[in-house]
């Protein structure tokens, strides 16, 4: 049990109704069909339910207290607490921080956003520290890791009162530190307030997450990327990229930068690709006030030498040496993110998440740098959404790629054929050669089959997924075990 006030300090709210003084509850609930007796129910608005319109059920089912933004009916009879706030959303990050005990307040916590570069760099940090002893978790994108234990993720930054639950077993399991991926999505829905972060990152940004569901437009989606940097004590950024500044308006934490440009505090130089049949990366020297490093990454692409300096400038805070820094970026790999699998000394093949027309041209660009024999694109797009990402991705394909092969992604609702004839109409945009080969195993198969000396092979758009959604079930599907099965099936 926990005092009601307690746990509201620190908000401005109104008590509608009840002795919000005197009350205690036995539990934080934000889920009407998680509701319990004694517990605090917390009236979310969301894109479909609105937990405002369950206030009488919740009062019925035992909740003590509601926690509101707007009017509830509830039963005459009920002694329940009715409390009004603002903002639900914002309430419940303040809530569930306290109902929890403050646990960030025990770790270090690092929160980084951008557009491209987020998870990788979550995993480039958390093996650096860990190199030089620290005890590290990670939430992002692919999963919590606490320990030994992999959670796979719902989203890219969990809800507020998720988020506290997971600091707070982190604390119980003695990890001090923290890294994170911090989504747009959950800085607009105040998923991350009721702490300060001490470290927020900023990668990159560029037109994405723009729609009804998401950001009405480029200024909003900045702007909330903008807010982590009034919410952490200090702000490590890219100062290479051009909206960096406006980013920066109001910012209230001090500032550390990174880049390959001189105005960077942080610098990378003299970059070398690394080109061996099967292994491709990127080697550079690390330049600050005074020479850093010179590190290695088995990832290649100038995308991956900003993932890697970005990494460098936040372990940098940390006590880390030269040695452990380059021991762990040599060594680090990231599941489906740029993801090499050895299939062949003659060529080289590639798993990457790109899944968007933004994320594609630059996975393909930044390859092209490495001269492949041919680069060829294996991919396909997710069915139930907007069509126009399947012609700009088919587009790009063709533009930038020598071959692409047109595949299935996750159809959802969808008939896979008619995705396929979409990205085939971006396709016939361009001069590129292609072919259709709906099954995934098949189109991987003959790109491993018609692999040609110095050629590399990208399959795009599943990364570290590992299933196929059909008509709303999910099916087992993991391109390193399809590749497996083929190069076994090849070997009989």
């Amino acid at each position: 049990m926990k005092a009601l006030k307690e746990l509201l300090g620190g908000l401005e709210y109104e008590v509608v109704r009840g002795n919000a003084d005197e009350t205690e509850i036995s539990s934080v609930v934000y889920d009407s069909n998680k509701v319990e007796a004694g517990c605090l129910f917390i009236c979310i608005t969301g894109a479909r339910f609105d937990g405002h319109d369950f206030a009488a059920d919740a009062v019925k089912g035992g909740a003590k207290v509601l926690l509101t933004e707007k009017e509830v009916q509830v039963p005459e009879d009920s002694d329940a607490v009715i409390i009004r706030v603002e903002n639900t959303r914002y309430a419940m990050a303040f809530v569930s921080a306290a109902w929890f005990g403050h646990p960030a307040d025990h770790l270090t916590v690092i929160g980084v956003t951008g557009t491209k570069g987020k998870t990788t760099t979550t995993y480039l940090t958390k093996a650096v520290l860990e190199e030089a002893g620290y005890h590290v978790g990670l939430v992002g994108t692919i999963e919590t890791v606490i320990g030994d234990k992999h959670i796979p993720a719902k989203n890219t930054t969990p809800e507020s009162y998720v988020l506290q639950e997971t600091f707070a077993e982190m604390v119980r399991e003695g990890i001090n530190v923290v890294v994170m991926e911090v989504s747009s999505q959950a800085l607009m829905l105040h998923r991350t307030q009721g702490f300060v972060f001490d470290y927020g990152v900023f990668t990159n940004i560029e037109p994405d997450h723009i729609g009804p569901a998401e950001h009405k437009d480029f200024d909003d989606y900045l702007n909330c990327k903008a807010l982590l940097f009034k919410q952490c004590r200090v702000g490590i950024v890219n100062s290479d990229d051009s909206h960096t500044e406006k980013l920066l308006e109001g910012h209230t934490c001090e500032l550390q930068t990174f880049g390959l440009k001189e105005n960077a505090e942080l610098r990378a130089e003299d970059t070398e690709l690394i080109k061996i049949p099967g292994e491709l990366g990127v080697r550079f020297h690390v330049k600050g006030t005074e020479d850093i490093a010179d590190v290695e990454v088995g990832t290649p692409g100038s995308f991956s030498v900003y993932n890697a300096l970005c990494a460098v400038a936040i372990c940098r805070n940390f006590n880390v040496s030269d040695d452990q820094l380059k021991k762990a970026l040599k060594t680090a790999h990231v599941r489906g993110r740029i993801e090499s699998v050895p299939v062949s000394d003659k060529f080289s093949l590639i798993i990457d998440y790109a899944h968007n027309a933004m994320a594609l041209e630059s996975l393909l660009t930044s390859l092209r740098e490495y001269d492949p024999g041919r680069l060829v694109c294996v991919f396909g797009c997710g069915g139930n959404r907007a069509k126009s990402r399947r012609f700009e991705m088919g587009e790009v394909s063709g533009k930038l790629a020598d071959y692409t092969i047109i595949t299935s992604d996750n159809p959802r609702f969808e008939e896979p054929e008619d995705i396929m004839n979409d990205i085939e109409t971006g396709i016939k945009k361009t001069d590129g050669e292609y072919i259709k080969i709906q099954d995934r195993k098949e189109a991987i198969a003959y790109a491993i089959h018609n692999g040609k000396p110095g050629d590399l092979i990208i399959l795009a758009g599943k990364g570290h997924e590992d299933y196929q959604e059909i008509r709303g079930e999910k099916h087992f599907m993991d391109e390193r075990v399809l590749i497996q099965e083929i190069l076994e099936e090849d070997r009989r």
